[in-house]
């Protein structure tokens, strides 16, 4: 019993200093993300934007730029990579396969068919577009895991094959329905779905997080579960884990938040996988250091990519999928080549 106590104060500490560290990097990312940009502001300007209004009570120029674009843009990207992180950290958990996550297996992209589909019927934001999003999102898994289901469930090897040919299937349905469409707005909608986090507003944002938040939690709850589930089907029935329950209410809860940023980033692919592989590696495979580590890690790296996407070119910006891409797609095939190795 008192090893058990003692263990637990271990990790909780472990959590603690780990978390820490990467809100530091986060709030340095942050600030970063506030004051760079085409009107560069030093770190008063932008203390002073965000939390000192005009004796005139009137909006300076600062402000507006920071509280209208600039803040939403990076809250959403946090929420973003903290987003994908976790989502990608559960799908590898479940399936015990690190290369495994939402952009791969298809999810980001039925969820991307729903979120189309609600654009063109004209749909709000929230619930509309997003609830189809989600139940774009849930098909295009239950499709997977139908494919992929054979003498074992969930094979790993099969249900990798299978999202990569559901996600193909998504991105040929969004290019005929942009195709069809002769509606201007989606006409334009192809640099969305390369992730876009331009077009958010700072309501929009905070209705996300508060989504969010409690998904995150919840996962976290089902940390030391998910360490268990590391031993093998068998391992954890005999400890009394409900594998079943526990593996779907993951892959719903994960499912929903994926399709919620989709919503408002369009497709990001490969954070998910980039950031639970290094913190694994850093941090070793408990769960319990991991999600939250995910989680903020994740909104480090995503604000960093949304900085170079709009620092790189001289004019204008680059979609921040593309540079999430260009960093992820490398290791993915190096991670594809080791696990053949």
């Amino acid at each position: 019993m008192e090893r058990d106590s003692q263990r637990g104060r271990y990790v909780l500490k472990r959590i603690l200093f780990v978390s820490s560290g990467l809100m530091l990097l986060l709030a340095i990312m942050f600030y970063l993300g506030l004051a760079i940009g085409s009107t560069g502001y030093d770190l008063f300007e932008v203390l002073e934007g965000l939390f000192f209004a005009n004796q005139d009570n009137t909006e300076s120029v600062a402000q507006t730029i920071i509280w209208q674009i600039r803040l939403p843009r990076v809250l959403l990207a946090t929420f973003v990579g903290g987003t994908l992180g976790v989502g990608g950290l559960v799908f590898q958990a479940l399936l015990r396969n690190p290369l495994a996550e939402p952009y791969i297996l298809g999810i980001s992209g039925g969820s991307a068919v729903g979120a189309i589909v609600g654009m063109m019927l004209g749909l709000a934001m929230f619930p509309g577009v997003a609830g189809l999003a989600f139940l774009g999102s849930i098909v295009t898994l239950i499709v997977v895991l139908f494919i992929a289901t054979g003498r074992r469930l969930f094979q790993e090897n099969s249900l990798l094959l299978a999202g990569v040919m559901v996600n193909a299937f998504c991105s040929a349905i969004i290019m005929f329905l942009i195709s069809m469409t002769r509606n201007a707005k989606l006409q334009n909608v192809l640099f969305w779905l390369m992730g876009d986090l331009s077009n958010t507003v700072l309501e929009q944002t905070l209705a996300l997080g508060c989504i969010l938040l409690p998904c995150f939690i919840f996962v976290f709850i089902m940390a030391r579960p998910m360490n268990i589930l590391q031993l093998g089907r068998e391992t954890a029935l005999s400890l009394g884990v409900h594998v079943l329950g526990v593996t779907l209410s993951l892959l719903i809860v994960t499912s929903l938040i994926v399709s919620a940023i989709v919503c408002l980033s369009g497709l990001v692919g490969f954070v998910g996988l980039v950031i639970p592989h290094i913190l694994r590696l850093v941090l070793g495979s408990d769960h319990r250091i991991l999600v939250p580590a995910s989680v903020i890690g994740g909104g480090v790296f995503m604000v960093g990519c949304d900085l170079l996407a709009r620092s790189l070119p001289s004019q204008g910006e680059l979609p921040v999928g593309v540079v999430t891409a260009i960093i992820g797609a490398p290791l993915f095939i190096f991670l594809l080549y080791r696990s053949k190795t």
